[in-house]
């Protein structure tokens, strides 16, 4: 996030539709925030097309129009499911009660988290969103255990993310169950972690107004959109640009250096992930584009990356405080790359 210090981002978001309502003639229905998301949509396409004339025109050579390849391949695959994910996961935000959920939990906490788990399936959502969806939940009495494994489990196994794994890579199946048996995994064994370990006292909840409803609603639907989008797609941009470094910069001896070496490859690209912050929705086409890495250590990446990340880890820091980020986040990066070499141990 570009703001890492504002305590709840969606609250922000909502507060922003509530203050709209009260006074119409800032933001109303007509206001300029209504063309953000077309304005985001058009950076990111100048974006793609400035990068391609750059390598392909002005400096022009065969390693410089492989960058402008994989450049393009990954934002333009990546595009429709960020934009269809980014879609849902407002619409989730502004019209999905929070009650819902607490209610549909069970009152039994060991068996609330494999359940929150599984719920992540049917809600589509980015990582962006899951940070203060979970405080919301944990607001609306959900237990903190399962609101951390839907937060964990929501952006990595919902059918957006799992049809673009299945898109990127192409003939190879294994690596969307893959993803799914691992990122569900390590979602629920932290959720149990947090039951047997976690404190109460280490997680800091702010306070945030909820969308009015009616007309405040499609206002928060839609500066949700355009607040995710920007973000996202930015992130999407500089993922797609350094993955085109990796692939076309580096001396291939480098690369090949680190991907012959199955725990060193694991562990690189693992750290990538968490560096390059990249949406789950478009992370298996980057995850793709390392095709000399082992399966096991694309698995990481994709695994890693909706769980831990930069933005992530400054979310989670303003969201839940301190005390809780220096505390989930080693446990959550452990836990997803062992789950990823466990997995693709077994299926890969």
């Amino acid at each position: 996030m570009s703001r890492p210090r504002r305590p709840v981002p969606w609250a922000g978001v909502e507060r922003a539709a509530v203050s709209g309502h009260d006074h119409g003639h800032e933001h109303g229905p007509g206001g300029g925030l209504g063309l953000a998301g077309p304005i985001a949509l058009l950076a990111v396409l100048v974006a793609v097309a400035g990068v391609g004339s750059l390598a392909g025109d002005a400096l022009d050579g065969p390693r410089l129009g492989a960058f402008a390849t994989v450049f393009i391949s990954i934002v333009v695959q990546a595009l429709p499911f960020l934009v269809l994910g980014v879609l849902l996961s407002a619409a989730i935000v502004a019209f999905v009660p929070r009650e819902l959920a607490a209610r549909a939990l069970p009152r039994n906490r060991a068996l609330a988290v494999p359940v929150a788990g599984a719920a992540g399936m049917a809600l589509p959502g980015c990582e962006c969103a899951s940070v203060p969806v979970a405080s919301g939940l944990m607001r609306k009495g959900v237990a903190p255990a399962a609101a951390l494994t839907f937060l964990l489990a929501a952006p990595a196994v919902n059918p957006i993310v799992l049809a673009a794994t299945w898109v990127a890579f192409p003939g190879r199946p294994e690596m969307t169950a893959g993803r799914l048996v691992a990122s569900l995994g390590a979602a629920i064994a932290v959720g149990w972690l947090w039951t047997l370990l976690g404190r109460t006292e280490w997680i800091r909840l702010p306070g945030g107004p909820e969308a009015h409803a009616g007309r405040s609603r499609w206002l928060v639907f839609r500066r949700a959109v355009s607040h995710d989008f920007l973000h996202a797609g930015g992130y999407l941009v500089v993922g797609g640009l350094l993955s085109a470094v990796i692939n076309v910069a580096l001396p291939p001896h480098w690369v090949d250096s680190l991907a012959e070496q199955a725990v060193l490859g694991v562990l690189v690209l693992a750290l990538l992930a968490v560096l390059m912050c990249i949406c789950s929705e478009a992370d298996a086409f980057v995850a793709a584009s390392f095709t000399q890495f082992s399966p096991t250590a694309q698995l990481a990446f994709m695994v890693v990356g909706p769980m831990v990340d930069l933005k992530l880890i400054a979310m989670q820091v303003g969201t839940f405080g301190r005390a809780f980020a220096v505390r989930f986040v080693p446990v959550v990066l452990v836990v997803a790359i062992l789950m990823s070499v466990l997995v693709g141990w077994v299926l890969l």
